[in-house]
């Protein structure tokens, strides 16, 4: 089947923005932090590396890094930040040939923009996984509290709806930690984690007002990640751990 997306566009603004400063500066250092204890040593592989933002998180962890990412122009982006301490890849993940395996592969905010997200997760387990290697999934989750208070609202008509401005973001599914975990699975993944980052009851847009006054400390933050570890059905984004399976 022809493959007719412009990955260029699908990253710019609409009315819902693809980035939030809430992404960036709340949920990336909190998806490092929940990463950490699982890093190897090794070769890393992070897929759909956008514009490097969460990549310059990793690099101080890892001597050699690979990014793939489908947009040509996020590429040129990162890039200009930061230079030759990774190697890029430009192209699709069902069609490129990558030389080698992995012992960390990051697959962060990605997977729900994938045509056929199983099959993806196959040729990563069969073709890019070393054997004891470590994979590290995160999705924006359905079920999370701002989620769910939109669908009361009627803003959305379901948890896992995706909504015009998602799609046009080039979103196919939304993800709970059932349908994650269910996929994984399905492409013989071993599921060896299962959490959740950060406890979220309000929309991007209204964290970006409210990051930007005093009234939210970083106490409270921390607070925030630590409630979504004993709820993980009820964060932001939903985290899988995962190894090699047969």
């Amino acid at each position: 089947m022809k493959n007719n997306r412009d990955y260029n566009s699908e990253f710019k603004d609409n009315d819902r923005k693809y980035f939030y400063g809430f992404d960036i500066d709340v949920m990336h250092p909190f998806m490092l932090k929940a990463f950490i204890p699982f890093f190897k040593e090794g070769r890393t592989l992070e897929l759909g590396s956008f514009k490097g933002d969460f990549t310059k998180r990793l690099l101080p962890y890892f001597s050699d890094m690979t990014c793939v990412e489908a947009s040509d122009e996020a590429i040129k982006i990162a890039i200009q930040t930061i230079g030759d301490k990774a190697k890029y890849v430009n192209g699709l993940f069902e069609e490129i040939t990558l030389p080698t395996k992995y012992d960390n592969i990051f697959l962060t905010h990605v997977l729900e923009h994938l045509n056929d997200p199983v099959s993806v997760l196959k040729k990563i387990n069969n073709e890019w996984l070393s054997d004891n290697g470590r994979f590290f999934i995160v999705c924006p989750n359905a079920n999370a509290p701002s989620r769910q208070i939109a669908v009361k609202m009627g803003l959305i008509s379901h948890n896992s709806a995706v909504t015009p401005a998602e799609k046009e973001h080039g979103h196919q599914i939304t993800y709970t930690l059932d349908t994650l975990e269910r996929d994984a699975k399905a492409a013989g993944l071993k599921v060896v984690h299962r959490s959740g980052i950060f406890f979220k009851a309000l929309a991007n847009f209204q964290w970006d007002r409210l990051l930007q006054t005093d009234i939210i400390s970083q106490e409270y933050l921390d607070g925030c990640y630590e409630l979504g570890q004993q709820y993980p059905d009820l964060c932001s984004s939903i985290f899988l751990l995962c190894e090699k399976g047969k």
